[in-house]
This record gives structure tokens, sequence and C-alpha cells, in this order.
């Protein structure tokens, strides 16, 4: 499934797009449950990013339930995070991203079983 990149969104604070990257990681089964995320240091060089921003985004995980620091060893993937990931991104993209893309739907008259059966 292609999905725009989080990294383009102009809008978004970095440290949230950086969440987006590694949150669909985990939905997508890269990071899978019980295994080490890359650490703060390798996931910024591989992004490009500041390293204080990826801790920044890496703690939000650690808030949220969805990964486990074990001091010296790294983080892991806390079991159910991918449903708990997946669920959330599916509230967020029909409460936030589905309106704006029905209302343009039905602005250019496309028909949704007509662009199922495009598809």
């Amino acid at each position: 499934m292609a999905l725009m990149h989080p990294m383009s969104d102009a809008t978004r604070p970095v440290y949230l797009k950086l969440r987006d990257l590694i949150a669909a990681a985990i939905i997508e089964g890269r990071y899978r449950e019980g295994e080490m995320l890359p650490s703060v240091r390798a996931f910024a060089a591989e992004q490009g990013a500041n390293p204080l921003t990826v801790a920044k985004a890496y703690s939000q995980f650690q808030a949220d339930g969805l990964i486990d620091v074990q001091r010296g060893v790294g983080m892991f993937v806390t079991p159910g995070a991918a449903a708990r990931l997946r669920e959330c991104e599916r509230r967020r993209f029909l409460e936030h991203e589905w309106p704006a893309i029905r209302t343009r739907m039905d602005r250019l008259g496309i028909d949704t079983a007509a662009l199922l059966d495009e598809a």
C-alpha cells in the first residue's frame, strides 16, 4: 500500500514525522514486537535528523507504552504495539484525512464504487 511519505508534510514538527515513520515500520512489521529499535544515533543518521529530535520521538513512544527501554541495552517494541498503532492510525485517517478526501472526491464527481472498480 503506497502512502504519502510522512517526512513530506512541511506543517508537522520533525519529531512527529519521525514518529510516523517508526509507527509505519512497526505496523508493517519491519520492527516486530519484542525486537529492538535502532539506536537514537543510528536512526538519526539514517534519517538525517538531529539525535535530540529522534530521542523526542522515541520518548513519545515510551510515554504511550509502545516501547520498553532497557537501560544499557536498547529500546524494544512492546507486545500489542502494532495493533494499537494500527487502530490509532485508522482513527486518525477516518477522523482527519478521509473527510477531506471525500469532499474532494465529491467535488470532482468521483464515485466511491467506481473508484474501487478501477483499483
